[in-house]
């Protein structure tokens, strides 16, 4: 697929790849401002901000970026709570946040998120959007029933299949729109005939009215008490819409054979939420579905993403109206279809060929996404492969022993000496029983932290009560530089061993 994507930038392919984008963007986009609980007009002028800033002044050409799902899970809450006017003020701090991690060059520790992780973040995902939408079965907070209920569940079943069937018919118009125009008129005959199917219009209550972003200074008490409501939701909200937006990078690093700037790609995702938040609209980041969508279609530089944001724009100044008609069933089956996509069945399908660890930690990370957020999620999944990482590795110190011409006994230690093995170097020694010299050899290992320099002055202070000499052999100079803290109950004495090139180091 990566030889499909790789060629010279073509104006025209990349103007008709953001329009075709555009299309797509606009039912996800609307259903998105469900999940979060605000008005569509303000997820759409939202999404033409940030993707016109990621665009220009990201770090990932080619890579489109709106108002996502991860980000309005984010802020269902907020929004229920305080209202929309605190949710403009959060996506200001958002911004900042995200800014001071490009600036600071944080954005290249998202590389270091193991697989696993990823795949329980997906799939956490996938299932908070699913149980986002099941709100969309009520009418003023009661579930719907009979006749209304059945249609509108065909409507979204009609949605789905029209999502999946008509790719494999034609791809030159967008699958989802074409789907969301046929449901828009039999939801329109449905309500002819009797039977009523709630559409976005309905949703907004204050109706849909177009129109550009306008410069607006959230309305919100200025003191402590109103960073300690935004300042959680906007951390979290910056740490998922990185997340999400530097591992799109990274799959269109791969497709694409080139490589992103994540710091960048921070900064503009930073720049966009900020102005975001000063227009009265809400978060965003990468779109990982659109990204896809522009590549296939031609779109390979910032013209597509530019061209997505402009054509948007203009959707929302004339088309708004005919956005308002939508009905909820549509988007649901197309937000249903958008789970489908995100969850990585794999994972399931291939659960007992992979590590049990790593099948644990999609578990966990999955549950937590669902339970508190995404980003806790992946914080606790790094976490947790960290240290299952060091313990795999600590198991693995060892010592072969031997006993030199002189009649001293050698342990040769074999794997990394490290706060995850310092307990098990402890245990390789047999401190009563040892000669009068022995040697520590570590030609083969490396000390890498102060648990390791603590479990060397630990046997040395045992060795030298039971009135033995200990010798430590090719410690290499960084080594060497920790092991300075040791000095006061350890002699070193550094010469250069000629056949390692190391520091050849004896302990009294």
């Amino acid at each position: 697929m990566s030889s499909l994507l790789k060629g010279k930038l073509n104006m025209k392919d990349e103007v008709l790849a953001g329009l075709t984008v555009a299309f797509a963007l606009v039912p996800e986009v609307v259903a998105f401002a469900f999940v979060a609980g605000i008005d569509p007009i303000v997820g759409l002028n939202s999404a033409v901000i940030i993707g016109l800033c990621t665009s220009i002044f990201g770090g990932r050409p080619g890579m489109i970026s709106g108002a996502a799902g991860s980000i309005a899970v984010v802020f269902t809450a907020l929004v229920a709570l305080h209202g929309v006017e605190y949710l403009f003020a959060t996506v200001v701090v958002m911004g900042i946040v995200q800014v001071l991690v490009g600036a600071f060059k944080f954005g290249k520790f998202a590389r270091m998120i193991p697989h696993s992780v990823m795949l329980g973040f997906v799939n956490g995902l996938a299932i908070v959007i699913f149980l986002a939408q099941l709100s969309q079965f009520k009418v003023d907070g009661i579930w719907m029933s009979g006749a209304q209920l059945y249609v509108v569940l065909g409507l979204v079943a009609l949605t789905m299949g029209i999502i999946h069937f008509l790719p494999k018919l034609t791809k030159a118009v967008p699958a989802s729109l074409v789907a969301i125009g046929v449901v828009t008129g039999l939801s329109m005959w449905s309500n002819k005939l009797g039977v009523h199917i709630p559409n976005v219009l309905e949703f907004s209550k204050g109706g849909i009215a177009g129109g550009l972003p306008k410069f607006h200074i959230p309305e919100v008490p200025l003191n402590f008490e109103t960073l300690k409501i935004v300042l959680p939701f906007a951390v979290t909200a910056a740490m998922v819409g990185l997340i999400e937006s530097l591992l799109t990078m990274s799959l269109i690093d791969d497709l694409t054979d080139t490589r992103g700037q994540a710091n960048k790609e921070s900064i503009g995702q930073g720049v966009g939420n900020f102005i975001n938040g000063l227009m009265g609209g809400t978060g965003g980041c990468a779109m990982i579905g659109q990204s896809m969508i522009n590549l296939t279609s031609g779109g390979r530089g910032r013209i597509s993403g530019v061209s997505t944001a402009i054509a948007l724009l203009s959707f929302v100044l004339f088309g708004s109206k005919i956005i308002g008609i939508i009905p909820l069933a549509a988007l649901v089956g197309v937000m249903f279809m958008v789970v489908i996509e995100t969850f990585a069945w794999e994972s399931l399908k291939y659960r007992k060929r992979i590590p049990k660890k790593d099948f644990i930690i999609i578990l966990i990370v999955a549950i937590i996404t669902v339970e508190h957020d995404l980003a806790l999620a992946v914080i606790v999944g790094i976490i947790i492969s960290a240290l299952i990482f060091a313990w795999e590795k600590g198991k693995k110190i060892s010592a072969e022993v031997k006993i030199s011409e002189s009649g001293s006994k050698v342990y040769i230690l074999e794997g990394p000496l490290f706060f995850g093995s310092a307990a098990n170097f402890k245990e390789l020694f047999d401190v009563q029983n040892d000669p009068e010299v022995v040697e520590i050899d570590f030609c083969k290992s490396k000390v890498t932290d102060h648990s390791a320099i603590e479990a060397i002055n630990n046997i040395t202070d045992k060795y030298r009560q039971a009135g033995k000499k200990l010798k430590l052999k090719h410690l290499s100079s960084d080594c060497c530089e920790l092991l300075k803290n040791a000095e006061e109950i350890i002699e070193i004495n550094i010469v250069e061993d000629p056949k390692y090139f190391v520091a050849d180091n004896d302990l009294a």
